[in-house]
C-alpha cells in the first residue's frame, strides 16, 4: 500500500495498470477489446482526464461518459469485475481519502451505469448523445 492519489503522474499510473488488466480479464477483456481495439492512447488519455476531474479538481474532461457504454453487450457481472479489478488496482497502489473516493466514484458509477443500460433496454428510448 503506498500514498495516496495526489498528482496526474499517480492518475496516470493507475489508469495505466488498471486497464492492463483490464485487457487481460477474461470477461471484460474482451469487451473493451473489441469495442477499442487500436485507439488504446486516445482511450487512456480520456481516461487520464476523466480521473483527473473527479479526483483532483483539475477540470481536463469535457464530456459525457455513459453513451458509449449504453449499448454493450455487459450486464451485472461485467460491471462487478470491472469494480473488483478498480478497487484492487487503487488498493495495490494508495491509501487515503482520495483512494477511498476513487472507488466509491467507482460504484457509484458502476450502479448508475447498469441501472441506465437496464432502463434502456426496457425501454424504446435512447440515451442522450
Amino acid at each position: 500500500m503506498g500514498k495516496d492519489i495526489e498528482t496526474i503522474a499517480d492518475i496516470k499510473m493507475l489508469v495505466d495498470t488498471f486497464y492492463t488488466n483490464v485487457r487481460e480479464d477474461g470477461l471484460i477483456g474482451p469487451i473493451f477489446n473489441g469495442v477499442i481495439q487500436g485507439r488504446w492512447p486516445e482511450h487512456l488519455n480520456k481516461m487520464y482526464r476523466f480521473w483527473q476531474t473527479v479526483l483532483l479538481d483539475q477540470h481536463t474532461y469535457f464530456g459525457g461518459p455513459f453513451p458509449p457504454h449504453a449499448e454493450l453487450p455487459i450486464d451485472k457481472a461485467h460491471f462487478d469485475a470491472w469494480l473488483n479489478l478498480w478497487k484492487e488496482t487503487v488498493d495495490s497502489h494508495f491509501a487515503g481519502d482520495k483512494a477511498d473516493e476513487a472507488k466509491w466514484r467507482a460504484e457509484k458509477m458502476a450502479a448508475m451505469f447498469l441501472s441506465k443500460i437496464t432502463y434502456y433496454r426496457q425501454n424504446v428510448s435512447k440515451p442522450l448523445l
